[in-house]
């Protein structure tokens, strides 16, 4: 799942993929806007087949956490 989030990311942002960890903070490391971090978001329900409460995504403001979030989506 990490190397899908990864492929993501690298969508949005021009960073170096080795760069991209699981405490990467999309802002301020990875250089998102909030228009690409909700396009992303967008993509991310699609590729891992989730469904994003708006709420509770704004907690996520690393890698590691989106994939924790998207973790906790699949197993429930």
């Amino acid at each position: 799942m990490f190397d899908k989030l990864k492929e993501l990311i690298l969508q949005y942002v021009e960073v170096d993929p080795d760069s991209i960890t699981r405490d990467s903070r999309f802002i301020e490391d990875l250089g998102f806007n909030s228009y690409d971090i909700m396009c992303m978001l967008g993509d991310a329900e699609t590729e891992f087949d989730v469904e994003i409460d708006e709420e509770e995504i704004m907690k996520c403001k690393t890698v590691g956490d989106l994939l924790d979030y998207f973790g906790g989506q699949e197993n429930g």
